[in-house]
């Protein structure tokens, strides 16, 4: 079946305006060898949308590049993972900076400690790579850093949700002190009072970095469970495995509904949005997630942050 441009698919009914609220903005994950996969991304997702592009432990960072490169070509917002657990050094990290910036015009990046749990190199964490100052200095305005609503295996070892407060404030304040955009983006989670209640408490422990909540896209039930455990996803997994019992439903793609119904609503109920947008995890593919997008008819993008920020 051909994919129509984004815009002509069929909407949803009137009364999912609150979830239409909640998509306005999205941004969406791709990994190279699933981004070649696709023909053209302008007849998935709007003009202006922020792509992340997943760098995999072992991915040539020339397939990075040309990834970057491709995306922004075709009109969108290119945003590289820097993992800091496969980046050998601070001249690998230089080097990747500047490639990024001169051969694909990219300024902005999500920084993270990686998935390997021994690094490869001399950094472990987002903080090391942070505090080197190599981004702003190559002209990057924009920074975005992990957050994990629901634990980190790796951090919850090491001290749980003191260390990660911890972690955040410090970014927040780097952020400001360097005078750089930044975010954090989540891990994706299945359930929505959980991760309302945790963005409750890091504004209530002033924590104010606005925040981009992790959506798994659409996705076979099997999918999504596999992505699950081997993400650590905590106590929002139950949501799957309850869906799992039902003999009807296991077969039928598993969507984020209930999430972004909950969330929508605790948006128009809050005097302040906790959540800046989401950001998909096409874990079922590409076109799923961009079709779910499409159905609430969600078009404005490339002034997503600015008009949270201003309060539109």
């Amino acid at each position: 079946m051909p994919v129509l441009p984004f815009g002509t698919r069929p909407k949803a009914g009137a009364n999912d305006h609150t979830i239409a609220r909640a998509l306005d903005g999205f941004s969406i994950e791709v990994m190279p060898r699933t981004a070649a996969k696709i023909d053209d991304f302008r007849a998935l997702l709007p003009q202006g949308t922020r792509v992340y592009i997943a760098h995999i432990e072992g991915t040539p960072i020339d397939d990075m590049i040309a990834t970057a490169r491709r995306l922004r070509d075709e009109g969108f917002t290119a945003m590289p993972h820097f993992p800091a657990r496969i980046i050998a050094d601070r001249a690998e990290l230089q080097t990747w900076i500047a490639r990024y910036r001169d051969e694909a015009d990219v300024s902005e990046a999500l920084v993270l400690g990686g998935s390997p749990k021994t690094p490869l190199g001399q950094f472990h964490s987002s903080m090391q790579l942070l505090e080197t100052g190599d981004f702003q200095k190559a002209g990057y305005t924009r920074l975005h850093v992990a957050g994990h609503p629901e634990g980190n295996r790796d951090i919850d070892a090491e001290g749980g949700t003191s260390v990660v407060d911890a972690a955040l404030r410090w970014k927040q304040e780097f952020a400001r002190e360097a005078g750089v955009d930044m975010a954090i983006v989540t891990q994706f989670a299945f359930e929505g009072q959980g991760v309302i209640a945790w963005a409750r408490r890091l504004r209530a422990e002033g924590i104010t970095l606005p925040i981009h909540l992790g959506v798994a896209g659409p996705a076979k039930l099997q999918t999504l469970i596999k992505f699950a455990i081997a993400c650590g996803v905590g106590p929002s997994l139950g949501v799957l495995q309850k869906r799992a019992k039902d003999v009807t439903k296991l077969m039928r793609p598993f969507e984020p509904v209930d999430l972004l119904a909950d969330v929508g609503a605790a948006q128009c109920d809050s005097g302040e949005p906790l959540f800046e947008q989401m950001h998909l995890f096409p874990l079922g593919g590409i076109v799923a997630s961009a079709d779910l997008a499409a159905r609430y008819d969600v078009t404005d993008h490339g002034a997503g942050d600015k008009k949270r920020s201003s309060g539109e």
